[in-house]
C-alpha cells in the first residue's frame, strides 16, 4: 500500500474543508487499520464546516470527518486477536475513554478516508448479504432514531406517533416505529415527495404541515386520539410548537434534530396540566447498532431504499453542498472511497 491517502479534512479553526493527502495511519495496541469501503455524510458533518458543533476533545485544530463508517480489516495492531485481515465490519460512531465519550470524525479523526484507525473494541461485524453503503450509516442514521424511540421515547406497542421531518433519521424512524408497533404512524414534512417517502417505509398518514387544516386531518388520522409521542427529527423550532399542541395527556415530545434556536412552550400551563414532557435526545449506545444488525440479518429491517446517492471521496465538499441544498430530498449520501 502506498504511504498516503486522501482524507477529507476539517480545519475547526476556519472552518475550511477539504479532501487532502495525509499519511496512512498505522494501528497501535489494540488498534485495527480499516480500508474504508463506505462512509455515510450527515447533517452533523455539515453543522461541524459550519461551526454550529465543536469538537469538544479534539487534540489540535484538524479532523478527518466521517463517524458513519464501514469497510474491511486491513491490518491488526499489537494484541489484537477479535478481529482478522479481511473481515467485513462497520464502525461505532464513537467510544468511551475514562468514561468520556469521544466521538469519530469529531473528537478524533474519522472516515471521510481511504484508511481508517479504530480500536478493535469499535468493530461490529456485519454480514456478507449487507452491503457497506447500507452498513455504513447504521451507527448514526439508524441507531439514533432507534434510541430515540425505543429508549428516551419509550413508545410503546399501539401508541399514536408523530415523526416530523422525513430525511436521514426520520425516513429510519418511521420503519423503527412499524418495527415496534406504534399505530397509527402520521409522518409531517413540507416536501411532497418526503411525505410520499413516508407512506412506501410504513407511515399510515403524511401530512403538510403549512395545511391550513392541519389540526383536523391529524385527528382524522388518529381516530381523534391525540399523539402518545411526538418525535422532531427536523430540527426546527416552529416543528417544536406545532408537535407540543398535537400530544395528549402525559404525551412525550422527543427532540432529536438539532437546532441552536430557543426552545419555546406558548402553554406552560396546559403542558403541566396534562403532564407532557419535553425529552431531549443524542446518539445511541453501541448495544443499539449489535442489535439493528442482527434485525438487518433477520429480515427485521431493510436499509436498501436509503442510499439516495454516491460519491467518491475525492468530491466530499460536492456531498456536503448537496446535503446541506437537500439536492433530491436525499436520506442518505455516502462517500466511497
Amino acid at each position: 500500500m502506498t504511504a498516503t491517502m486522501l482524507a477529507g479534512r476539517l480545519d475547526v479553526a476556519n472552518r475550511s474543508f477539504a479532501v487532502e493527502e495525509v499519511p496512512v495511519p498505522v494501528p497501535g495496541p489494540g488498534e485495527v487499520l480499516i480500508k474504508v469501503e463506505a462512509a455515510g455524510v450527515c447533517l452533523s458533518d455539515v453543522h461541524l464546516i459550519e461551526g454550529m458543533l465543536k469538537p469538544m476533545y479534539l487534540k489540535g485544530d484538524k479532523v478527518t470527518l466521517g463517524h458513519e463508517v464501514a469497510g474491511t480489516v486491513h491490518t491488526l495492531g499489537e494484541g489484537v486477536a477479535t478481529a482478522a485481515v479481511g473481515d467485513r465490519v462497520l464502525l461505532q460512531a464513537g467510544e468511551s475513554r475514562d468514561g468520556v465519550t469521544y466521538t469519530r470524525g469529531v473528537d478524533y479523526d474519522g472516515g471521510w478516508a481511504e484508511y481508517a484507525l479504530a480500536t478493535a473494541t469499535t468493530l461490529v461485524p456485519i454480514p456478507d448479504e449487507l452491503p457497506f453503503e447500507q452498513a455504513c450509516f447504521i451507527p448514526d442514521a439508524v441507531s439514533t432514531p432507534w434510541a430515540a424511540i425505543t429508549a428516551t421515547g419509550a413508545v410503546r406497542p399501539a401508541e399514536a406517533v408523530g415523526v416530523w421531518g422525513v430525511g436521514g433519521l426520520g425516513a429510519h424512524g418511521v420503519q423503527v416505529l412499524r418495527a415496534v408497533g406504534a399505530f397509527p404512524i402520521v409522518a409531517v414534512d413540507p416536501l411532497p415527495a418526503a411525505r410520499e417517502r413516508a407512506l412506501a417505509f410504513g407511515a399510515d398518514a403524511a401530512l403538510d404541515p403549512a395545511d391550513p387544516e392541519f389540526a383536523a386531518r391529524l385527528r382524522a388520522a388518529t381516530g381523534g386520539r391525540a399523539l402518545d409521542v411526538a418525535f422532531d427529527f427536523a430540527g426546527v423550532a416552529p416543528v417544536r410548537e406545532q408537535a407540543m399542541a398535537s400530544l395528549g395527556e402525559q404525551g412525550r415530545l422527543v427532540l432529536v434534530g438539532l437546532t441552536d434556536k430557543p426552545l419555546t412552550v406558548t402553554n406552560g400551563t396546559l403542558v403541566s396540566y396534562l403532564r407532557q414532557q419535553i425529552r431531549g435526545h443524542y446518539g445511541s449506545e453501541g448495544k443499539d447498532v449489535v442489535d439493528l444488525v442482527g434485525l438487518v440479518r433477520g429480515g427485521r429491517l431493510d436499509f436498501s431504499r436509503s442510499v439516495s446517492g454516491t460519491f467518491p471521496l475525492a468530491e466530499a465538499a460536492r456531498a456536503v453542498e448537496a446535503l446541506e441544498r437537500k439536492e433530491g430530498n436525499p436520506i442518505r449520501l455516502v462517500l466511497t472511497p
